[in-house]
């Protein structure tokens, strides 16, 4: 991030600018037909209010980045990941569109790791926020009932598939999609009574994608597990599960009286195209953890089931924060927000055309692999570095699996979270990952923030807010496109180089 900031791409503004305008006239943020036609979910940018401004605009715009940056490699811990690989230190955000402490503006697709479904300070979320804030009402009433988040839980009820709305509960617990999976196991083990998996320390499985694993699901009612957690969409791959499989894996746990627990923190709220990712396969799951957008862009988790499996047993991770009063408000504006302005159906449909047009650049790249996706969670799969073969995508059986629930932020978005084998990635798998840091980083330079995911940080990952404009959603693509032509580029320079270091002396 030393170098000077790049100022044209494909003839447009790299910052606030559609490639191919270059006329200084309606940025992409705040512009363009909102859902229905409307600007409500636009994010109410003022006109202008994303006009590019270059470092060399800001007196001392570089060093006030390159300063706060080294503040905090001093100052914390060095297990930072968004940091490193994302030198970018905001200091205001709107919508889609983030500004760092150097001035440039940057279009944000990866929007808090999936948490804010409205993108960035929406008006409706600031203005809830005001409202409590102004009220006087206690910011952290721990489980006490309140008038915020009694209407907090009606909005949430309301959206629920409507097998489940009819017999929720709903427990609250601390404010990460990790408490959230940890009292749902212990929801299930207290509601079954059963404590491991045959003889293994396992009570609550996690079914790799495509796999019924009949095994898990013996005769033997003591040997069956205390339930089942599968994810609608494998987040750090961007794997959908097939529906097919899906509805197999309810019937099987069903029949055998184990809960289905169903993993909505990064695919629930609208995200994959449907208000909740499992309506896709029309499957009534008994449990859903939920967490990330729920909160508004604020911590807020909680656990819903069905009603003949509460037990009445306090968790351990019930978590002192489980009352925060903002998160319950801002969350509440934005599940009624995109209720209302039917965001879910924009992002079905906006969601596909991105993913067509996503699945030509494999035409174009031989480093592109598989382009997958639903809704507006899409991963670009990068492959052979080399450019030299385009393997297919994997079977479903090879497909990375979590070994544990898929955690939200940081661990998600690397190989940590996929469980690499004791022997570490292959030369040709680190050099995918290289070539996705690559990417990443070209698209920065672009004005576009991406995440990484996959067993090797090879996954382009695009999680835009649901309120992304068709113009800015052009905007995406063609710096996204770009970042991978110079990527690829880069490696196939590389690639010669390194041939002609250890090309035999004399050898062309």
């Amino acid at each position: 991030m030393g170098q000077a900031p790049v100022k044209t791409v494909s003839g447009g503004l790299v910052d606030g600018t559609a490639p191919g305008r270059g006329d200084g006239g309606p940025r992409v943020e705040g512009t363009g037909p909102e859902v229905g036609g409307s600007a409500t979910g636009a994010g109410g940018s003022a006109p202008g209010a994303d006009a590019p401004v270059l470092d060399d605009d800001i007196p001392g715009g570089c060093t006030a980045r390159e300063g706060f940056s080294r503040r905090q490699s001093v100052r914390e811990s060095a297990a930072r990941t968004y940091a490193r690989a994302l030198p970018i230190v905001p200091v205001r955000a709107r919508g889609m569109t983030v500004e760092g402490a150097d001035g440039r503006r940057y279009l944000d697709c990866l929007s808090g790791a999936g948490a804010l479904a409205l993108g960035h300070n929406h008006p409706v979320v600031l203005e809830a926020i005001r409202k409590v804030l102004d009220s006087g009402a206690p910011l952290n009433a721990l489980d006490l009932a309140t008038p915020v988040k009694d209407t907090f839980v009606a909005e949430l009820f309301r959206t629920l598939p409507p097998g489940l709305a009819a017999r929720a509960r709903v427990r609250f617990c601390g404010p990460t999609g990790s408490d959230a999976l940890r009292t749902a196991s212990e929801l299930v083990r207290a509601a079954t009574g059963r404590n491991d998996l045959g003889g293994r320390d396992a009570d609550v499985v996690c079914l790799p994608l495509a796999q019924d694993r009949p095994d898990l699901f013996s005769a033997d009612a003591s040997a069956l597990p205390a339930g089942v957690i599968v994810e609608p969409v494998q987040g750090g791959s961007v794997f959908p599960a097939p529906d097919g499989w899906l509805r197999r894996v309810r019937q099987l746990t069903a029949d055998r009286s184990v809960p289905l627990i169903v993993d909505e923190i990064q695919t629930g709220v609208g995200r994959t195209g449907t208000y909740w990712a499992v309506e896709h396969s029309g499957v009534t799951p008994d449990v859903m953890v939920l967490s990330e957008a729920i909160g508004g862009s604020l911590p807020l988790a909680v656990v819903v089931y069905r009603d003949d499996l509460d037990s009445g047993e306090p968790s351990p991770h019930a978590g002192t924060f489980r009352g925060n009063q903002l998160a319950m408000a801002a969350g509440t504006a934005t599940l009624a927000h995109v209720r209302e302005n039917r965001l879910a159906e924009r992002a079905s449909a906006l969601g596909a055309r991105m993913l067509h047009q996503l699945r030509s650049l494999s035409d174009d790249f031989a480093c592109v692999g598989e382009v997958r996706g639903r809704g507006l969670m899409i991963g670009v799969e990068l492959v052979n570095a080399a450019g030299e073969t385009e393997p297919g995508p994997p079977k479903a059986s090879e497909r990375p699996v979590a070994v544990e629930p898929a955690a939200e932020g940081p661990t998600a978005e690397g190989p940590a979270a996929v469980g690499l084998t004791a022997q570490g990635p292959t030369a040709e798998e680190q050099a995918v990952g290289e070539l996705a840091s690559v990417v990443q980083q070209e698209c920065l330079r672009r004005g576009l923030i991406v995440g990484l995911g996959g067993p090797h940080a090879n996954v382009v990952r695009l999680l835009p807010p649901l309120t992304i404009t068709d113009e800015q959603a052009a905007a995406v693509l063609d710096r996204l496109t770009d970042a991978i032509r110079a990527a690829a580029m880069q490696c196939q320079q590389s690639g010669a180089r390194q041939r002609g270091r250890t090309s035999p002396r004399g050898a062309p």
